[in-house]
């Protein structure tokens, strides 16, 4: 069992056979076995926006509730620890969940058939439609204003001491007004389901 939990990728695999199993026994008990309609994608579909979700925005607020904070505290000598190898990791599955998020959310919505509604803030769709678009907004500054400036302050491309600093700080405070965004666009996706606004 150790082994399995000394792997991150034998224990997302475990994870998967774990749900595999449940799905299986449950249908067993239950008597309803999965139809695989277009329910069950929309299901599924969902299933995957939300997984692609808490990566990104738990990786946004790690940044912004961990690291962050604790950069200050952190000795000279051990920050290239952060800088070199926890940082770009994090960055790495920070961009790419950004973009699975959205591109979940977009199948998602055209496969329920409320996307063009959704996007032009048409009722009943204005709870989902402003968190597409707070999402959105989100997705564009991990992309284009907090990585290439990472890139920069992480020593990735090389500029002056000045530009790396302004890189930083341009990075850290895009990143701080995603966190803001987050807090509406939470509400907004959780709300069009179950009658939040």
């Amino acid at each position: 069992m150790a082994a399995i939990f000394q792997s991150l990728g034998r224990t997302v695999i475990a994870g998967i056979v774990l749900l595999i199993v449940i799905i299986a026994v449950v249908g067993a008990v239950t008597g309803q076995m999965i139809n695989l309609d277009m329910n069950w994608s929309r299901f599924f579909m969902r299933w995957l926006h939300v997984l692609s979700g808490v990566m990104w925005i738990g990786l946004l607020w790690y940044f912004n509730f961990v690291q962050i904070p604790s950069m200050p505290k952190i000795p000279d000598e051990q920050k290239p620890a952060i800088g070199k190898v926890i940082a770009p990791t994090a960055l790495f599955w920070f961009r790419w969940a950004a973009l699975a998020t959205l591109v979940t959310g977009a199948l998602l919505a055209w496969m329920s058939g409320y996307i063009l509604q959704a996007l032009s803030l048409q009722k009943p769709f204005y709870a989902i439609g402003i968190g597409m678009w707070l999402g959105l907004v989100m997705a564009f500054n991990v992309w284009f204003i907090i990585w290439p400036n990472q890139k920069k302050a992480l020593g990735m491309v090389q500029v002056t001491p000045e530009e790396k600093a302004a890189a930083a700080r341009t990075a850290m405070l895009t990143s701080r007004v995603n966190t803001m965004l987050s807090i509406p666009m939470l509400f907004c996706m959780v709300a069009q389901q179950n009658g939040g606004l």
